[in-house]
């Protein structure tokens, strides 16, 4: 007899958000699965706030949305699947008003994953996939180690399009968050 897996959803995640005994963790979910995974390193942590700063303070100058940091978020009506970027920027079109104190019942415009050293290649290549399919414009992937980013966008006949970016390239916001350009080689100074 086969025994089905139990479907979790967001609230089965904001419980174990709110345990303490969990604070260094953070979750994911995926179809009802829940995803853990560890906290972020030294390094990591170093470009997730250079890159968020640089995206911040565009943002704010042009009062173009919000952005984030380690902020989960969801497609609207689906209590199944939440990604959780480690940089993101929604505009203000898009974000809820008012902007949630839990989770964002919306997927961000831009969503920056940074890889970790427990992450391989193919697995970043399919978590951007994922955003783009759940309603995500364009994933920027920083590669630390190569010192580049991966730019994810779907074309028009919904495919995948990936670009990479060495450190002498530039990251631009492309039509997501027009005006936004950036040197990759600052981003890992």
């Amino acid at each position: 007899m086969e025994t089905k897996q139990r479907l979790y959803d967001l609230d089965d995640l904001w419980e174990l958000y709110c345990d303490r005994s969990n604070d260094h963790l953070r979750f994911e979910l995926t179809d009802g699965e829940i995803i853990e995974m560890s906290g972020p390193g030294g390094v990591h942590g170093q470009i997730a706030i250079r890159l968020g700063s640089y995206m911040f303070l565009f943002v704010q100058e042009h009062n173009l949305g919000i952005v984030t940091g380690e902020t989960g978020y969801h497609p609207p009506g689906d209590r199944y699947n939440l990604l959780l970027p480690d940089i993101a920027f929604i505009s203000h079109n898009r974000a809820p008003d008012p902007f949630p104190e839990k989770l964002v019942p919306a997927m961000p415009d831009i969503a920056v994953e940074i890889r970790s050293p427990s992450n391989t290649r193919e697995e970043l290549r399919e978590k951007a996939e994922r955003y783009l399919l759940l309603g995500t414009a364009l994933v920027w992937t920083v590669l630390p180690a190569e010192k580049s980013v991966e730019v994810c966008r779907m074309n028009e006949s919904g495919e995948t399009e990936r670009e990479m970016l060495g450190p002498d390239a530039t990251l631009s916001g492309e039509n997501v968050l027009p005006g936004f350009s950036l040197e990759a080689r600052r981003i890992f100074e």
